[in-house]
Parts: C-alpha cells; sequence; structure tokens
C-alpha cells in the first residue's frame, strides 16, 4: 500500500473515532449538566472539576453554565458540520447549523472568559493563562470559520471549522487523559489544588496538540506528496486514534453511558 494512502486512511480512523467519541461526550454534558440544574441540584456540577458552581457568585456560575451548554452544543454540532454528505446533500442545514455552530462556540468562548475573570481557575495563574489562551483562540476560530464562510473563501472557511472543532474537543480530551492519568500511574504530578506538575503540563496539553493535529488534517494533501511525511503523519494518527479509541471505551462504559442512560 502507498504512503498516500496509509496517511488517507489514517486521517479517515482518526476522524471517525474522534467524531463518535465526541458525539458521545457532547451528549453527556448536556445531559448530566442540564439535568443537575434542572433538578436544582447545581452542586452536583463540582463532580466535575471543583468550585464551578457557587451560588455566592453568581456571574461566575453563569458563565461557566453558558460554557458547559455552549460546548456540548459545539460537540454534537461539529460532528455533524465536518460530515461531508450534509454539505453536498443539504447545504442550507449546513449554513443554518453553521450559524448557530459559531455563535454556540463564541458564547462558550465568553462565558469561560467570563468564569475566569470573575473568579479564577482552580489552578491559579497558570491555568488561568492557559485556560483564557484557549477561549480566545476558540473565539478566533469562530470568528474566522464565519467570515472566511461569508466571503465564499471555502478552502480558509474549511480550514478554520476544522481548526475550531479541535479546539471544541479540548474539554473531551481533558477529562479523558486526566482519567487515563489516573488509571495508569494514580495521579503522579496532579495536586487537589491541580497545581502539580502534571495539572500544570495539562493545562496547555488539552488542546495545543490537538491544533497540530487540525493542522496535519488540513494540508494532508501537501503532506501526502512529502515522501516520508506522510508516513510520519500516518504514525501519528494512527496512535492518536488507538488512544482515543481506548479512553472510549473506558469512559463511556463506566461514566458517559451510565449517566445518560440514567
Amino acid at each position: 500500500m502507498s504512503g498516500s494512502r496509509v496517511y488517507q486512511a489514517a486521517t479517515w480512523s482518526l476522524g471517525a473515532t474522534v467524531w463518535s467519541s465526541a458525539l458521545l461526550f457532547g451528549i453527556y454534558i448536556l445531559v448530566f449538566f442540564f439535568v443537575a440544574l434542572l433538578q436544582g441540584n447545581g452542586g452536583q456540577w463540582n463532580e466535575s472539576l471543583p468550585n464551578l458552581y457557587d451560588p455566592a457568585t453568581p456571574r461566575s456560575t453563569a458563565g461557566i453554565g453558558l460554557h458547559f451548554a455552549g460546548g456540548g452544543i459545539i460537540l454534537v454540532l461539529g460532528c455533524i458540520q465536518l460530515l461531508p454528505s450534509i454539505r453536498r446533500r443539504w447545504p442550507a442545514v449546513h449554513r443554518w447549523l453553521g450559524r448557530v455552530y459559531v455563535t454556540a462556540a463564541a458564547l462558550t468562548a465568553v462565558g469561560g472568559l467570563v468564569f475566569i475573570a470573575g473568579k479564577g481557575t482552580i489552578g491559579g495563574v497558570v491555568m488561568d493563562i492557559a485556560f483564557a489562551g484557549y477561549g480566545v483562540l476558540m473565539g478566533l476560530a469562530a470568528v474566522e470559520a464565519f467570515r472566511h464562510a461569508r466571503a465564499r473563501r471555502f478552502d480558509q472557511h474549511r480550514a478554520w471549522a476544522i481548526r475550531l472543532f479541535a479546539l471544541a474537543i479540548g474539554s473531551w480530551l481533558y477529562r479523558m487523559e486526566y482519567g487515563f492519568w489516573f488509571l495508569l500511574t494514580d495521579g503522579i504530578g496532579h495536586t487537589k489544588d491541580f497545581q502539580g506538575w502534571f495539572d500544570y503540563f495539562m493545562d496547555f496539553f488539552f488542546y495545543v496538540p490537538n491544533l497540530l493535529v487540525a493542522e496535519l488534517v488540513i494540508r494532508r494533501k501537501r503532506l501526502a506528496r512529502a515522501g516520508v511525511w506522510q508516513w510520519a503523519g500516518a504514525a501519528a494518527l494512527f496512535a492518536a486514534t488507538g488512544f482515543l479509541l481506548l479512553a472510549t471505551y473506558y469512559f463511556t462504559r463506566y461514566q458517559w453511558w451510565p449517566a445518560i442512560a440514567g
């Protein structure tokens, strides 16, 4: 099999895995956080991360609620928006869902930034900087995806939409990577105040590598003509796929599906 075909297969396998897992996590987020709120049990949010829900800071609590609501929407819609069949067969649906998607992404970014500005993260200055950077990048990607679509620069629009989705899955990867780390190492480098060395590493790792993978996907046609790089890119994508498949199985079985079904 040629290197270009291997690279294409790696791209599709990673895409299908991310699509399925992110869709499940998006549904889980919407069910977990909104059901808790409707039942008057907002304190349940703190099972995900400490100090998210706090009646004493209503503005910050509203901000993080907006962040989770928008985050669940962009995970679900992002999985739909990236399907080529939707774009080809129902372009009007793609456009309208795109408007909702971009709006939700912008609100996700704003909600997170409001929370950080009003209350700060549990992990202190390093987490504040990393998470604020994540929010700014998500807002930028949303604006750029919309701007290029309006100008009918569809190649640029698609590139920014891929970057936006890569950022959108950050919250999903954050939980999966932490869970996997605890499973393998029993939490080495993690502290209760999220200021251990592994916590500082994760402050950036949950979204920076995603953007690097997104650039591989965006440039896959050029990489497919670049000899050894197509094999290196394929190896990286297959490794990411294997990790995500294993992590998705674990989290779906023990966390996501029980919450969705219950």
